[in-house]
């Protein structure tokens, strides 16, 4: 039977057996070139966000106590040549930020600006009525990154819970779409992208968090998070999506509903049923094209076996998974996680 089987997976044909369910690889990641199995990171790297320079890409997480399993990281970096196996490249920040009394760095959205990398971040705590953005910037993407202060905190703005930053350029001027649960917004910022200008805009409901566009043929593609984000195996994080001709939306899901209502949002990927699976996916990443035109989704997840580190923080691993548009609508294959053995992304 072993010589069998030995002989089917030499010639390619494994397609044709039943696949066969098994639980998440807890091990450091390793793969060859061309398969991997989720995490592509461990043990943590939430809210993740990632940048290509040349060859390689960067990815960064919220600030994060890793504990015995890698320590205290203030705005993590990892880099890779393949989004399959990543590297500690250290702490993008060496101090943290000081225009609020405390709080922890959540969130940060990273983007090449010409030269150079700027880092929109959330500076928070735990139901703190005044969160607010910052913005650091670098001239390396793996820092140091080196605070340039508020751009704004909640009571200035207008909106509670301002945090979730997401950085874009259009027709040469800089925005800023951000929220948490109190609505997602979208404002233009001065040429330095240091401050807003002009009126806030309302795209998106109470529901979501975690923006991030996305242009495709014609559309921006608005992706979201509902759900909780940090309740272990008990999470119900998702990844919804809906799209609009403009910028400034109307944004509509799959069924027309507008994403300001409550229940609108097409599903990108949800939590599995299997419990040998991931709860609380959500959070994704800019997504990634590699040379064979395939887009990849970088998100985050807590395996239900697993969804803890030694030290209670939420263990939020690194998922890679590829998108598949049906429709002109993406999502990932099942709208689950993968955690069996997949095609690599095509870098090479």
């Amino acid at each position: 039977m072993h010589i069998t089987l030995a002989f089917i997976l030499l010639n390619g044909i494994y397609n044709s057996i039943p696949s066969v369910e098994v639980e998440p690889n807890f091990a450091q990641q390793t793969t060859d070139t061309l398969n991997y199995t989720n995490p592509v990171f461990e043990p943590v790297l939430a809210d993740p966000t990632v940048v290509q320079v040349g060859d390689e890409f960067f990815a960064y997480g919220t600030e994060d106590n890793w504990g015995e399993e890698g320590g205290y990281h203030l705005v993590p970096v990892i880099k890779s040549k393949d989004l399959v196996n990543w590297e500690v490249a250290g702490n993008s920040m060496a101090n943290k930020p000081d225009w609020k009394d405390r709080g922890g760095i959540w969130a940060p959205d990273v983007t090449q600006v010409g030269e150079q990398f700027y880092m929109y971040y959330s500076f928070s705590t735990w139901g703190d009525p005044n969160p607010g953005i910052g913005l650091a910037i670098a001239d390396k993407p793996e820092g140091p990154f080196v605070d340039q202060g508020k751009v704004f905190d909640s009571e200035e703005i207008g909106v509670a819970n301002s945090i979730d930053p997401f950085f874009m350029e259009k027709d040469g001027k800089k925005y800023l779409i951000w929220g948490s649960f109190h609505g997602l917004y979208l404002n233009e910022l001065a040429a330095d992208g240091k401050k807003p200008i002009g009126d806030k805009i309302l795209v998106a409901g109470n529901h979501l968090e975690a923006a991030y566009v996305y242009e495709k043929e014609g559309y921006y593609y608005l992706f979201g998070s509902a759900g909780t984000c940090c309740e272990g195996a008990n999470s119900t994080y998702k990844v919804l999506v809906g799209r609009s001709e403009h910028l400034a939306g109307p944004y509509l899901d799959q069924e027309g509903k507008n994403l300001l209502d409550s229940d609108s949002g097409t599903l990108v990927v949800g939590a599995n049923k299997s419990e040998n699976g991931y709860a609380g996916p959500g959070h994704n990443a800019e997504i990634i094209t590699d040379k064979a035109g395939q887009d990849w989704l970088l998100y985050h997840g807590m395996a239900k076996k697993r969804p803890k580190l030694a030290n209670g923080t939420n263990r939020r691993v690194l998922l890679l998974d590829k998108i598949t548009w049906i429709n002109d609508w993406p999502s990932i294959a099942e709208r689950e996680p993968s955690f069996n053995s997949q095609l690599s992304p095509v870098l090479e």
